[in-house]
């Protein structure tokens, strides 16, 4: 069966004042359906791009230089604006880190919910409306009549991402895009937000992108991983390969840094929590070689002016590193 989704060698580039950067760096994944994929990094490691890119909403100064984007079999790069709108938000959805700030503010809910529902069917205002509420109440928030009434400062920030999640389910997408949807949410409304993703990714057959730096929640909730850092992908496997046995510095350095309690039942905590040195490099000038390099205690003469391409270890296990390269595992 053809994946439902497959990036090759994406690159996305933004002109500054200081120069162009890479955003989006070589990137290539592939995404069945029904799937959830996990993509994980710091800040600034391109995951937000790369889902912009896939919607090609990506800001003004940005463009997409090099690579494919292949959703149900047709490239999305070369798709008119016209095109790319009428499968976005249909067939393919985006919940976005804060729903905030992506909720008109002067509009009530249930109007914004009805708007995305008629851009892409012939439904009437009131049968618009009829599903809107319908959605609000798939997503579970009490009383889906009254709340359909309210404006977005009126709700809670779980019941603002729960809007967010019916107005990206109310076309029933192929493909859903999670951009951090449980940021600055309680432990508690978190767990229920990520819980409704997967039950809404059951009942619809739905593909899943969960975008987060959270290595917690991917194991949790994604059976996969890709670990992105400057750009790139520097591993991606099945999340219990990577948990059990990562082989990126970088990745290792992630994991052993997560608070005791998290990640996979059974897994080997350290005594101490750990963390990574130094800081994501500036992508204005990165230099040769590996880009993690100085903040590597396994780095050694090649990573200095070769840069590691990604190359499978083992059966569906990839990492662009030299050190894990030439190491048994």
């Amino acid at each position: 069966m053809p994946p439902l989704l497959q990036i090759k060698e994406l690159v996305t580039v933004f002109d500054t004042n200081r120069g162009r950067i890479k955003a989006v760096n070589g990137v290539s994944l592939i995404l069945q359906t029904g799937e959830t994929l996990g993509i994980v990094g710091e800040s600034g490691c391109g995951k937000t791009m790369l889902a912009l890119s896939i919607m090609r909403l990506i800001p003004a100064n940005g463009s997409i230089i090099e690579g494919t984007i292949s959703f149900q079999g047709d490239d999305l790069l070369k798709l008119l604006p016209e095109e790319m709108r009428a499968k976005r938000g249909n067939e393919i959805a985006m919940v976005f880190q804060e729903p905030m700030t992506s909720l008109n503010p002067v509009l009530r809910i249930g109007e914004q919910i009805a708007e995305a529902l008629r851009l892409h069917s012939n439904l009437s205002a009131k049968e618009a409306m009829a599903l809107s509420i319908e959605q609000l109440r798939e997503v579970g928030i009490p009383d889906p009549e009254r709340r359909a009434r309210d404006y977005p400062h009126q709700l809670s920030g779980g019941m603002r991402q729960r809007v967010m999640i019916a107005m990206a389910m109310s076309c029933h997408p192929r493909l859903l895009l999670a951009d951090e949807p449980t940021t600055a949410l309680d432990v508690t409304i978190q767990a229920q937000i990520l819980d409704l993703i997967a039950d809404l990714k059951k009942k619809n057959n739905m593909a899943v992108i969960l975008i987060t730096h959270d290595l917690g929640i991917i194991s949790q909730t994604a059976e996969n991983v890709a670990v992105m850092y400057a750009g790139k992908i520097v591993e991606n496997s099945p999340t219990i390969d990577i948990f059990a046995n990562p082989l990126h510095p970088y990745t290792r350095g992630l994991i052993d840094s997560l608070p005791a309690g998290c990640g996979p039942s059974g897994r080997q905590l350290p005594e101490h929590l750990q963390t990574i040195p130094g800081s994501v490099p500036s992508l204005y000038n990165l230099a040769k070689g590996c880009s993690f390099r100085d903040r590597c205690s396994r780095a050694f003469s090649p990573c200095a002016d070769q840069e590691p391409k990604l190359m499978e270890i083992k059966s569906g296990h990839f990492v662009a590193c030299f050190w894990a390269q030439q190491t048994k595992h």
